[in-house]
């Protein structure tokens, strides 16, 4: 189905000189965006762009080689606030003389910051049609001139991973070990595999495959009893970086990895856009809005079911059937090839 995009094409012959992206929240939504933004800098390395986005998700967008500026809003979620805190940006913004206006959140304070500041072109985000965000993304960006948006997996960072790998270092990990991301950070209930089935698979993985592996958690600090079971469960395999890495640290340890077997979070979306062989256990989500793209993903989600994707928080029959149906032996096997398929790529 293709998604319905509100535009104002860009009639000059020559690629717009100056573009502001607009995209709030979340983590993942934002992260999702980058390889798509980054497919339009590469084709068009004269135009500038720039970012307005919230301070929580701006680290990442900062961190790389992608924007000439980044703007960020205070305020956190609550709508009055960040409405204000926008408004204060407009003569900021206003002066910036942009182009064309990428809105890649499309509510009402990105809508009123874009006619506000009334640039020649511009195109809104789709909300609602069932094809992924990354594909939306894509259609946004090429809506508003004839350029082709092939998301662009490589990222240049503004400074190197050193720290990243440091961080790694100084809990554990060494020189030459495999390094496989394991990610039980579904917000709710419905969304969470049994942590014992990860214990089970990082166990499985080294008589299997590869025992000199290492096993990352990057979990946050709300999440320390579940990193604590997999740290016993796992033992000495497991790095346990619970709260000692930030998001742009996350983002280069995941790099690192050769797979990351994860719930629908945003370091899920951090491991897809960089071409990580990514094992989303995806449940209750919808896989057609926000699952990991491309043919180094496998999304393992609910939509084969009578019940799902609910969306629901808490699984109505109190059993996560979605994703208490997959056994480690299963998602090891799915793992595995994606692995393989990335070795002989």
């Amino acid at each position: 189905m293709e998604a319905i995009i509100h535009a104002k094409r860009w009639k000059g012959s020559e690629a717009p000189r100056k573009i502001l992206v607009i995209r709030f929240q979340a983590l993942g939504d934002t992260v999702i965006t980058l390889p798509y933004l980054q497919s339009l800098k590469k084709q068009f390395p004269q135009c500038e762009l720039h970012l307005l986005t919230r301070v929580e998700v701006s680290h990442i967008p900062k961190h790389l080689q992608l924007f000439e500026r980044v703007f960020v809003l205070h305020g956190g979620r609550q709508a009055k606030v960040q409405f204000a805190l926008a408004l204060l940006k407009v003569p900021g913004l206003w002066s910036q003389n942009y182009d064309a206006i990428i809105d890649l959140q499309n509510n009402r304070i990105s809508r009123i910051v874009r006619k506000i500041l009334n640039p020649e072109s511009w195109s809104e985000f789709d909300l609602f049609s069932p094809v992924s965000a990354g594909e939306r993304t894509r259609r946004t960006i090429e809506s508003i001139w004839t350029w082709e948006a092939l998301p662009e997996f490589s990222f240049v960072r503004k400074q190197h991973t050193s720290r990243a790998i440091q961080i790694l270092e100084e809990n554990g990990f060494r020189d030459g070990n495999e390094l496989v991301i394991l990610n039980p950070a579904g917000y709710c209930t419905s969304r969470n595999w049994p942590l014992k089935r990860y214990v089970e698979f990082a166990q499985k993985w080294c008589e299997n495959i590869n025992p000199s592996t290492q096993f990352v958690l990057l979990l946050l600090p709300t999440h320390y009893q579940k990193a604590r079971f997999l740290k016993e469960g796992i033992g000495d395999a497991c790095i346990d970086l619970t709260g000692k890495a930030d998001q742009v640290h996350a983002f280069d340890i995941v790099a690192e990895a050769s797979l990351v077997l994860t719930e629908d979070s945003g370091l899920m979306h951090m491991a897809w856009t960089q071409r990580i062989p990514t094992v989303a256990l995806f449940s209750s989500s919808r896989k057609d809005w926000s699952g990991p793209q491309g043919n180094w993903s496998v999304c393992l989600d609910s939509s084969d079911l009578d019940c799902g994707p609910c969306a629901l928080e808490v699984c109505k029959y109190g059993d996560n059937r979605c994703l208490t149906r997959y056994s480690a032996d299963f998602v090891l096997e799915q793992a595995n090839h994606l692995r393989l398929n990335r070795q002989y790529a």
